[in-house]
C-alpha cells in the first residue's frame, strides 16, 4: 500500500506546521493512534528534512510538504518522504516526484489550474485554501473533472469535514484543529490523538448516516 492509498483509505492526513517538532515519531505514533496515519511535514518547519528522515526510518507514513522547488523535491525524496504536496503549480517539482514514482499532491484552485496539476502527474489535487470555497465547491468542480482526486486543505475541521467528504473530495487534511503547534511543542501526544480521534469520528459519523 503507498502513500495515496493509506490517505484514502483513511480518507484524511495530518498536515503539521510548527516551528519546532522534537519528535516526530511520537508525533506520527500519536496521529496514527488517533486514526490518521498519514502525516505531511512541510519545508516551513525547521530542519523538515531530518525530521522527514527520522519518521520515515522509523517506518511512518510521512510526506514532504510546501514542496517549490526541483532542488526540495529531491531532498525530500532522498530523506525519505512517501510523497509530495506542492501549495501550487510546480512542472520541476511535478517532474521529480512523478520520476521517483511516489504520489503527488499538487496544489489548485480554479479549474484550469485543477486541469494542469492533472496534465502534470498529480495523483490528487489539493484545493486550497479550501474555507475560501467551500464544501459545495468541490461537486462543482467534479463536473468536469469526474475523475480527479480531491483533497480539500485550509480551514478543514471536525465540524466540516464530512460535508467536503460528502461534496465528493476523497480525503481532507487535519490541520491545526487536530495538531496545533502549542500542542506539537509542548509533546502533548495524548491530547493530539484525542483530536485526531474525534476528527477521525465525525468523519465515520458521517458515513453510517449516510448508508442508514
Amino acid at each position: 500500500m503507498n502513500a495515496l492509498s493509506t490517505i484514502l483509505a483513511d480518507r484524511a492526513l495530518s498536515v503539521v506546521r510548527a516551528p519546532h517538532i522534537s519528535d516526530p515519531v511520537a508525533l506520527a505514533d500519536a496521529l496514527s493512534r488517533g486514526g490518521i496515519r498519514a502525516l505531511e511535514l512541510t519545508f516551513t518547519t525547521p530542519g523538515v528534512l531530518a525530521l522527514v528522515r527520522t519518521a520515515s526510518n522509523a517506518g511512518a507514513v510521512v510526506g514532504a510538504g510546501t514542496v517549490l522547488t526541483a532542488d526540495q523535491a529531491r531532498s525530500a525524496i532522498d530523506a525519505g518522504a512517501s510523497f509530495v504536496v506542492t501549495p501550487g503549480l510546480r512542472p520541476d517539482v511535478a517532474a521529480i516526484v512523478t520520476d521517483a514514482g511516489i504520489p503527488l499532491m499538487m496544489g489548485a484552485l480554479t479549474p484550469s489550474e485543477v486541469m494542469t496539476a492533472l496534465d502534470l502527474g498529480a495523483d490528487a489535487v489539493k484545493i486550497f485554501p479550501a474555507r475560501t470555497v467551500g464544501p459545495a465547491y468541490f461537486k462543482d468542480l467534479l463536473g468536469p473533472f469526474p475523475d480527479a482526486q480531491l483533497v480539500p486543505s485550509g480551514g478543514v475541521n471536525a465540524g466540516n469535514a464530512a460535508q467536503f467528504l460528502a461534496s465528493g473530495a476523497v480525503a481532507v487534511t487535519a490541520g491545526t484543529d487536530v495538531v496545533s503547534p502549542a500542542s506539537v511543542a509542548a509533546a502533548q501526544w495524548d491530547d493530539i490523538t484525542a483530536r485526531a480521534q474525534a476528527f477521525v469520528a465525525a468523519i465515520s459519523a458521517d458515513t453510517k448516516e449516510g448508508s442508514s
